[in-house]
């Protein structure tokens, strides 16, 4: 059985029963069936059927953002925001597939040799519960413009989401098996990756899920693309807009409750402007206000689950047991939900919980160095490597340090790290491999085939 419940109010939504292992068969049976005439169907089609996806989700916008909210959490607000770019991937891709998988002359000693993009087949998209539709949306998308059919393993808190997902591409009008769900609990996940109709494997998670994710698909030599966790670094130079610094820094550090691979976590400041970063960022954190996350005016929800936020308030614990000091927050409020308030911990030093692990909800860890060449190094001191910010108004050298010293796989100059269709995303280090998204993106899932005629 799988449970979704409101963790605003820690009751129960819905009972889904698992997907028994005949019913997994038949779906991945039917995806496997689906696979070849879709292959063979041409952009137009795919296009258009992705164009009405596209429709359905704005049709629907209402209806799929309160399902987000309720079982995750998710401000309304941005539950909304959130369908909306599903809809800007659908037409994003729509529009450009043809041109980024066209095929590509290449001059040799042959009469003719070109390069062709051919889809592989079944792709099984593992996916968490913090952005329930994009992060689904932004494989699929791709995806399937390429011509691979693709299955569904959501995270068991949102299954009305997936279920959701999967009905957004059967009115869109996709044939039976191009997109499916599958409700079956994480036990399940390695023998499906096994299966040999499963031809690649992507996962957004933590790292220790993409390890296990990996293994299995390395164990039978299959494609994986891998976007997992991280910590990233927020650079505050001498020389920033501090106002407006300390502005971007309370979004992103709170920006869906702060459970989010890529929000700002560890705030990196150097001694000649940290009392007045911090004077600033305490009184934008203070100003957000927590609550019942359908009420439009709350710009913070409840975590997405009692269990995970305890776990964060032990890492907040552990970390001040080791000294550091809690600036704001830091304490579970006496009300009804799985809620966790807008956190600052101060003094982080190395060896502490919030200094080399990833906090996944709504506390800065605020770190005081030197200079800027510091800041770079604690920037990097991490196994993460998922994305980073500086803040200079010196634009050249905010683009330098992007460019060419800050480790990570998205390093934005004076705004916050997100995610944008036209871009590739993805991570290095323990924040995983391969890229989604953008020209990259749709090539993952492809075999790049060499053609050659004498």
């Amino acid at each position: 059985m799988l449970l979704s419940v409101n963790p605003a109010f820690s009751s129960v939504i819905e009972e889904y029963d698992e997907y028994s292992d005949e019913k997994v068969n038949a779906i991945i049976d039917k995806a496997d069936s689906a696979f070849l005439a879709w292959s063979e169907a041409p952009f137009t089609e795919r296009s258009r059927l992705m164009k009405n996806a596209s429709d359905v989700l704005c049709k629907r916008r209402e209806f799929l953002a309160e399902l987000m909210t309720l079982e995750m959490g998710k401000p309304i607000i941005q539950s909304r925001a959130e369908i909306d770019k599903c809809a800007w991937v659908c037409t994003y891709y729509a529009a450009n597939a043809d041109e980024f998988l066209k095929d590509e002359l290449v001059e040799t000693d042959a009469k003719k040799s070109f390069i062709t993009c051919r889809p592989l087949g079944v792709i099984l998209a593992v996916m968490p519960w913090n952005f329930p539709f994009w992060q689904v949306f932004r494989f699929a998308a791709p995806g399937l413009m390429a011509g691979n059919t693709g299955l569904l393993k959501h995270s068991s808190n949102v299954s009305g989401c997936a279920l959701a997902i999967e009905n957004v591409f059967r009115d869109a009008g996709f044939p039976d098996g191009v997109f499916s769900t599958l409700l079956v609990s994480s036990k399940r996940v390695e023998n499906i990756i096994k299966d040999p109709r499963i031809k690649g494997v992507t996962l957004t998670g933590s790292t220790p899920a993409g390890i296990s994710v990996a293994t299995a698909s390395v164990s039978v030599l299959k494609k994986v693309v891998l976007e997992l966790g991280g910590s990233d670094p927020y650079l505050i130079l001498d020389d920033a807009d501090l106002e407006s610094a300390a502005d971007t820094c309370a979004t992103a550090r709170l920006l869906n409750g702060g459970q989010s691979c890529i929000a700002a976590k560890r705030f990196i400041v150097t001694e000649k402007v940290y009392d007045e970063f911090l004077k600033l960022f305490v009184k934008k954190m203070n100003s957000k206000k927590m609550g019942d996350p359908l009420d439009p005016s709350n710009d913070i929800g409840p975590q997405a689950r009692e269990d995970l936020r305890d776990e964060l308030h032990s890492q907040v614990r552990r970390s001040v047991e080791l000294g550091a000091e809690v600036l704001l927050g830091g304490v579970i409020p006496d009300i009804k939900g799985a809620y966790y308030p807008p956190t600052i911990l101060v003094n982080v030093k190395k060896g502490m919980p919030a200094y080399h692990e990833e906090l996944f909800g709504p506390v800065a860890s605020v770190i005081k160095v030197r200079n800027e060449d510091e800041a770079i190094f604690v920037a990097n001191d991490t196994s993460f490597g998922l994305g980073a910010a500086v803040f200079t108004q010196d634009i050249k050298k905010g683009e330098e340090i992007a460019k060419y010293k800050l480790d990570a796989g998205s390093c934005f100059v004076n705004s916050f790290v997100k995610s944008d269709p036209r871009l590739p995303f993805g991570g290095i280090k323990e924040s995983g491999f391969g890229r989604e998204l953008s020209l990259y993106g749709i090539k993952e899932f492809v075999n790049i085939k060499t053609v050659y005629i004498k």
